[in-house]
């Protein structure tokens, strides 16, 4: 069964998204990504101070997580974004177009948060996706 999404940038009666989808729905397989940070392989911080690095290290695991499961960024229906500072939001938008349809783009939320669970961290981004049943 391949997996069916439905963007509606712009349910009646709700000011238009610029940058997000209102509502993404779908057939298939739910995935949850859990929060990725600016972490390589080794656990080693990447762009330490720099949003713009820590966001391509994070679309990057995100990336990996999702094709561990058959799935890509084309199945993702929602993005969360925890950030420290909302100034960030342009570093992490410029990241995801790297990946993202941005005709396509999914559901989002952005959070500001005090901290995460290293100070030296920017930001961290959750994902769902919806993917085929025939995917791993």
């Amino acid at each position: 069964m391949e997996s069916r999404l439905t963007h509606v940038p712009a349910p009646e009666g709700v000011f238009p998204a610029t940058a997000y989808t209102h509502v993404v729905a779908g057939t298939g397989r739910f995935v949850a990504v859990s929060g990725q940070i600016a972490l390589d392989e080794k656990g080693e911080l990447v762009g330490e101070g720099d949003p713009a690095a820590q966001a391509r290290q994070v679309f990057g695991n995100l990336r990996r997580c999702l094709a561990s499961v058959g799935a890509g960024f084309e199945h993702v229906v929602k993005l969360t974004y925890f950030l420290t500072d909302t100034a960030y939001l342009p570093a992490v938008r410029e990241a995801r177009d790297l990946h993202l349809d941005p005709d396509r783009l999914p559901a989002s939320s952005a959070v500001q948060v005090a901290s995460l669970v290293d100070p030296r961290l920017l930001m961290e981004i959750e994902a769902f996706a919806i993917v085929p049943d025939s995917a791993r």
